[in-house]
């Protein structure tokens, strides 16, 4: 159950319906943990903002989706997994992939990239700090710039799920693939 009221665009104050306005005619998000956000509408903004920035590259959107599910699953954050699922099913991530991440397990991923995100991710998470061997090996592999993009997308998707989980904020019905427990 959501702790959280879901503020009416109608009952917005007029920074709140201003931000609110300009992501949702730029097709940005405005639902789950932005329910939360809304209430500090500079927070809204500047998490739109960053979004978008880690959005329009250098990661491929499959490299983004294995990260936002590696992430979604650690935290335990329902809204933000169903999310991701959909979003992740359809950039072509199969849904083995999806059940992998789902179930703990490291997913069967061909691309070099994809699989340095994962690896990146996970250890981050777990540890707060990658390993000398995980950081050579993760340079190599995405570039430097690249894996500057990787953890920040790890850390920035850490506070939307971090925050949906705080809340409360649940998926909507029908979940084809519910976040196991």
């Amino acid at each position: 159950m959501t702790r959280i009221a879901i503020i009416d665009r109608a009952d917005m104050n007029t920074e709140q319906a201003r931000v609110y306005d300009a992501a949702k005619q730029s097709g940005g998000p405005v639902g789950g943990p932005y329910y939360a956000y809304i209430r500090l509408p500079k927070l809204f903004e500047a998490s739109q903002g960053l979004r978008n920035c880690l959005a329009s590259g250098p990661l491929s959107r499959r490299e983004q989706q294995i990260i936002n599910l590696t992430v979604a699953r650690h935290w335990g954050a329902r809204y933000p997994w169903f999310a991701q699922v959909r979003a992740s099913l359809a950039v072509g991530i199969d849904q083995s992939v999806v059940d992998a991440i789902n179930a703990r397990k490291a997913p069967d991923l061909a691309d070099a990239r994809e699989r340095t995100c994962f690896t990146v991710a996970r250890e981050l998470l777990a540890n707060k700090v990658l390993s000398d061997q995980t950081y050579a090996a993760a340079e190599k592999t995405m570039g430097l710039n690249d894996l500057v993009a990787l953890v920040a997308s790890t850390g920035s998707f850490s506070m939307t799920c971090m925050t949906a989980g705080t809340f409360g904020i649940e998926p909507p019905e029908p979940n084809p693939t519910p976040l196991a427990q």
